[in-house]
């Protein structure tokens, strides 16, 4: 079995709500008025569009009016030449109506085309918009009239509704698309979130929950002890009792620090060539003295000559993590064995125990912060009760750090391997994206 490491949880579900509406209503708030902007540059485009072709719409139409007017006559002109939905009238120079009908502002019209030439003009009355163009022009006598095109506005722009109905339509829907997008993509967006307040609950509350446990000693010993007087000698075992407990404090806090560091990325790691056998060795002697109280013998195979690139002080405490873990959970007699080799892949560190194991339930959490596992708690291994469950979560960051991977190999009751695989020095030092930590079981020795 192979197990991605990962978090979850949830956080309240009416802030997380509100928030995911608020995103969501910002997302339409913002596409609203980029549409309002986009509506309302069209609309003005389109308008100017619009009196453009309409305009020279008009002015064809009188040219083709004073055509007919100068080949046909000009009684002839408007009753042969028929141009939908335009209406066509000759004046002469005093605005006098020689054909057709025409309201008073047309003969202003008119006689203003006499003085400036070709002109154009927009009149309302009783809820209509009218557009007319003027053209002067002469008969063959020299006889100076104007020819006048008229339309009305609203009932050309009246064809266009359904082209604007059909755009507000599809506007209407975009928004409607939306904001079903929007709501999707707070949601997905806000996970990371969810699941980072989650963890950072998590974390405070199994903090405090640590942390209580060695403070609530320290303060009832403190308070037993001076309870009554007592000989020095009951003192100094006091003072001890309470010199463990702040030990064990200090490293909950040290531990707590690191992962904080850690996460805000505040912690500098160091780029050198290292051997990683060196390392070991030094880690596995460091160690040694809990094997021999424990009873639990700790034995170093082959080591390679193994260089690597990181921090010395980070591979040491990596090794450190993962003997005294192997330690803590093996019973008396049992054998911790350590090696590193090097292949074509790279150097491979490797801690193997003969311990009590770990089961399948419990496997996949191993890198969570805290996390322990119900077996860790209830056997009869008392210095295990030492640990806070921080230590493979420290070691887990090291190895994403120096662009590892780790592989935890166990089964119930048969002991526990750990692989680390490392890149060849010459890779390079940055830890890569997802970065693989995965955990199997079934697997003897």
């Amino acid at each position: 079995m192979t197990t991605d490491i990962a978090g979850g949880g949830g956080v309240r579900p009416e802030a997380l709500r509100r928030l995911r509406l608020r995103l969501t209503a910002w997302y339409v708030g913002t596409f609203l008025g980029i549409l309002l902007l986009i509506g309302i540059g069209l609309f003005a485009a389109v308008t100017r569009r619009f009196d453009a072709d309409l305009d020279a719409s008009l002015r064809a139409a009188a040219h083709k009016l004073a055509e007919a007017a100068q080949s046909r006559g000009v009684a002839a002109s408007s009753a042969t030449l028929l141009i939908p939905d335009r209406r066509l009238i000759v004046f002469d120079t005093t605005g006098t109506v020689l054909t057709g009908s025409a309201q008073p502002w047309l003969s202003d019209l008119a006689r203003a085309a006499i003085v400036r030439g070709e002109h154009s003009a927009s009149h309302g009355a009783d809820d209509a918009i009218f557009r007319a163009y003027a053209l002067p022009f002469a008969l063959a006598d020299g006889t100076k009239l104007v020819a006048v095109a008229v339309a009305d506005e609203i009932e050309v722009e009246d064809k266009y509704a359904a082209v604007i109905g059909a755009a507000v339509a599809a506007a209407i829907v975009a928004l409607i698309l939306v904001a079903a997008g929007g709501w999707i993509v707070t949601r997905k967006s806000t996970e990371p979130v969810e699941l980072a307040m989650t963890h950072m609950r998590r974390f405070m509350a199994d903090a405090a929950h640590e942390l209580r446990t060695p403070l609530s000693v320290i303060r009832t010993r403190a308070e037993v002890a001076l309870r009554r007087p007592r000989e020095p000698e009951d003192y100094a075992v006091v003072l001890r009792g309470i010199e463990q407990e702040a030990s064990r404090v200090t490293r909950i806090v040290e531990d707590l620090l690191m992962l904080a560091r850690a996460d805000a990325g505040e912690r500098p790691i160091e780029r050198e060539r290292v051997f990683l056998d060196d390392v070991a060795l030094d880690a596995a002697e460091g160690v040694r003295a809990l094997a021999e109280r424990t009873g639990v013998q700790l034995a170093v195979e082959q080591f390679d000559e193994a260089p690597v690139i990181g921090d010395a002080v980070l591979l040491r405490r990596l090794v450190v993590i993962l003997l005294d873990n192997a330690i803590k959970f093996s019973r008396p007699g049992g054998e911790v064995r350590v090696d590193v080799r090097v292949n074509r892949t790279g150097a491979v560190l490797s801690v193997v125990d003969s311990g009590i194991g770990i089961a399948d339930e419990h496997l996949s959490h191993v890198f969570e912060r805290f996390y322990r596992g119900d077996a860790a708690r209830t056997r009869d291994l008392s210095v295990a009760s030492e640990g806070v469950g921080l230590g493979l979560s420290i070691a887990q960051w090291i190895v994403h750090e120096h662009g590892a991977t780790v592989r935890i190999e166990s089964r119930l009751g048969a002991g526990t391997r750990v692989t680390v695989a490392f890149p060849p020095p010459t890779a390079d030092a940055a830890a890569p994206e997802g970065m693989p930590v995965s955990v199997q079981t079934g697997v003897g020795r």
